[in-house]
């Protein structure tokens, strides 16, 4: 209950929770609140202007913008959700397990994920595609695989400074087994630094699967997916630019919504990182005054 007052206390956690709960209530909502179908258009009302008839305009096939803004809220969502609960789910287990092990296991497994590490996460998304194949659920796949490798390190950070503790010592001489030591005491450690990761992670994975989809390795020109929104309208940007500035708007908010929120969270769930920060940012200020 304290972190969550702290976190409602925090004005960017609050515009953050206010930008994201819009979002979720567009998404959940999405088949009340469109006013059109998304996949279904008519060709005689292509690239119509924002009215009364249709709030933000048409696209290139005459279909309703504000409609597929919304159901593009849905699919965005699920996209950063999947993908970050496969990503976290990974990572967590595989960096506890690496960094309690420790020996040749943790030296292999880290290694593994150097290897991961030392290619740029957009082009191992790429590359991936490209033997999978183009489509939607390739690129959630492609960009979970590539989120795994900063869950891992995370995690494996958490629990090399815990392991050697008074209470993993007291559980392992009672006779826990690893399995139980990682589930009952190392995991609920790493919860709350996971817990921020993955916040940020939603929102850098709906961003990367929405520039895969602009590049045509994500989704198809039919489904209400903002970045394959932006690239089959960029055509039309001189003459509707409505068709790319909603949705370039919509993933831009989104994104901001979720950095914002990850980053009161973090500031919750340790306030003393908090007051050290603003502690040391006060003292460069104070230093940066001539007396």
């Amino acid at each position: 209950m304290n972190t969550f007052k702290r976190l409602l206390r925090h004005r960017g956690a609050a515009v953050g929770l206010v930008i994201v709960g819009a979002f979720v209530l567009a998404a959940l909502f999405a088949h009340l609140i469109a006013p059109y179908d998304p996949l279904e258009g008519q060709l005689a009302d292509r690239l119509q202007p924002p009215s009364p008839q249709h709030l933000l305009g048409t696209d290139y096939a005459g279909r309703d913008l504000f409609s597929r803004l919304i159901y593009g809220a849905r699919l965005s969502l699920q996209v950063g959700l999947l993908t970050v609960g496969l990503a976290l789910s990974v990572g967590t287990l595989w960096g506890a397990f690496s960094g309690y092990a420790g020996g040749l296991v943790d030296l292999l497994s880290m290694r593994v994920v150097d290897v991961l590490l030392a290619f740029p996460s957009l082009l191992l998304a790429i590359l991936m595609i490209a033997i999978l194949g183009p489509s939607l659920t390739h690129a959630m796949l492609a960009v979970a695989i590539v989120a795994i490798p900063n869950y891992v390190r995370l995690v494996r950070s958490v629990v090399l400074s815990i392991k050697h503790q008074e209470f993993i010592l007291a559980a392992r001489a009672v006779g826990a087994g690893t399995g139980r030591i990682l589930w009952r005491h190392v995991l609920p450690n790493v919860m709350a630094p996971v817990l921020v990761q993955a916040t940020l992670g939603i929102a850098a994975a709906i961003l990367e699967t929405a520039g895969l989809s602009f590049l045509g390795l994500g989704a198809d020109a039919r489904t209400p997916e903002w970045g394959s929104m932006l690239a089959h309208n960029k055509t039309y940007f001189r003459t509707a630019p409505w068709t790319m500035t909603y949705p370039g708007l919509a993933i831009m908010l989104v994104i901001l919504g979720f950095n914002l929120l990850g980053d009161g969270l973090r500031d919750a769930l340790d306030p003393q990182t908090s007051a050290k920060r603003v502690g040391l940012l006060a003292r460069k200020a104070l230093g940066s005054v001539s007396w």
